[in-house]
């Protein structure tokens, strides 16, 4: 039986396991970049930190009366000597509203390195405490602003890198994902209530029992598609490894810039002049790439050449995708041809590729939209198809449970279809709402909440 404030109780001993995160503490950080820029952001946040801050504040009545979501313009003074550090706006917010929903206060500053080393060091001479990451989005988990997913999409919103990704991630972080698995686990309470009165009452008080077999099996689909979501989730958010690869002379420095659209390889005719792997970041058709211009494949007794090509066999090893560019000029030429190699016929120019292959002039650029859309369609093959209004994930820990769920849920359907006692199959269906419980962060441990919350930003 669980007791009517279980909520508070769970909170309480995950803060007893957390004691960095130590919520009785007014925290901040600058939740802007460590760079100078024309404006910052300093984010603090605690009960009772309006009072604590009015006394480096030039207006601490107007501070302590704002209304919420209001703006009050001011200047931040060392109480020591009354010096003026800063021109600031604060933006105010009370209890209950607000990012971490305690009171808090942002401050906008100007963005002068020296000035947010001043403004830093005041806010700790006056008791505040430097937030650690993730602290301000622990907070605000913690007070049912948003569940673990929700969560975990802030982090993965700032960490996007296609517009895709910040896309997918901005739609788990408005909840869509927590409204799936909401959705997810109300049937399966539907299933297990039912398999629960059968199991507390005696079969002669109750009418024939037809097990909700359907419902179930749609909870399995559910569980399942989301789950294969996170490779769509992983390309977009994580990006892949394309690696250009083939013998001296091929023309891979020449199409490495080319795709770039900037100069970063030398280009000579003289071979082997690329000796050690040089990589950019780029994208094809909103996949975040990583791309890799490398050193010829050959025999050398040259020792740094010789050394060069070792890396590129091992960038080869570990990349997503490897594009094998072939001289179209030469004869005969051996080339690799594996599932995950793209091989490419260069110098279109200059000689015939042959029939039905993919060609290119890195030298006119002819056939280079091809190529980047034959890569986007090569990264992308075998991924699940995701419409617009699916759900895509991209935390791997998310995956893991959902695959948890959803093999509790296979078996218990397997279990049903042959005639097993309902207490067993309940049992799977407890441990189906056991992993859907730690995926939204009801019952997830309070190392596994360490864990996701320090790797997110200062100021987050």
């Amino acid at each position: 039986m669980r007791c009517s404030c279980c909520k508070v109780c769970r909170h309480y001993s995950i803060l007893l396991d957390m004691e960095s995160y130590n919520t009785d503490d007014i925290i901040y950080a600058l939740a802007t970049a460590w760079a100078q820029s024309a404006l910052a952001v300093i984010r603090v946040s605690g009960e009772g930190c309006r009072k604590a801050l009015g006394e480096c504040f030039s207006r601490p009545k107007a501070l302590l009366q704002a209304k919420n979501a209001t703006l009050v313009h001011g200047f931040i003074t060392d109480g020591q000597n009354g010096e003026n550090l800063d021109e600031v706006v604060a933006a105010v917010y009370t209890h209950g509203h607000g990012y971490t929903l305690e009171e808090s206060v942002e401050f906008t500053c100007h963005g002068s390195l020296p000035g947010l080393q001043k403004l830093l060091a005041l806010f700790k001479r006056i008791g505040l405490r430097p937030a650690q990451g993730g602290e301000f989005t622990f907070r605000a988990f913690l007070h049912g602003r948003m569940d673990l997913t929700q969560a975990e999409a802030v982090q993965e919103l700032v960490a996007a890198q296609s517009p895709r990704s910040q896309a997918m991630a901005l739609s788990r972080l408005e909840g869509s994902l927590k409204d799936r698995i909401s959705a997810v686990k109300e049937d399966l309470l539907v299933v297990l209530a039912a398999v629960e009165v059968q199991l507390d009452y005696a079969e002669d008080e109750l009418d024939e029992f037809v097990f909700p077999l359907s419902r179930l099996q749609e909870v399995e689909i559910a569980l399942e598609r989301l789950a294969s979501s996170y490779s769509v989730g992983r390309l977009y958010g994580q990006g892949a490894r394309v690696v250009l690869a083939g013998a001296t002379n091929a023309g891979k420095s020449s199409l490495f810039n080319l795709l770039l659209k900037q100069q970063r390889s030398i280009v000579s005719a003289t071979k082997g002049t690329t000796r050690d792997y040089i990589e950019a970041d780029c994208s094809f058709e909103g996949i975040p790439v990583r791309l890799y211009d490398t050193a010829g494949l050959r025999e050398s007794s040259d020792t740094i050449e010789a050394e060069g090509i070792k890396r590129t066999e091992q960038l080869i090893d570990q990349a997503d995708l490897v594009v094998y560019l072939v001289d179209s000029t030469e004869v005969q030429q051996s080339y690799r041809s594996d599932d995950k190699t793209l091989v490419v016929f260069n110098k279109s120019d200059l000689a015939k590729a042959p029939q039905g292959s993919l060609s290119v002039s890195a030298q006119s650029g002819e056939g280079i939209a091809a190529l980047a859309s034959a890569i986007a369609k090569r990264l992308r093959q075998g991924l699940p198809t995701t419409g617009e209004d699916q759900v895509v994930i991209e935390s791997e820990r998310q995956k893991v449970l959902l695959l948890q769920a959803s093999e509790a849920v296979q078996r218990a359907i397997a279990l049903v279809e042959l005639d097993i006692p309902l207490d067993i199959v309940a049992a799977e269906l407890g441990e189906a709402m056991q992993s859907l419980g730690e995926l939204t962060g009801e019952v997830t441990p309070a190392d596994i909440l360490q864990k996701i919350f320090s790797g997110f930003c200062v100021g987050k």
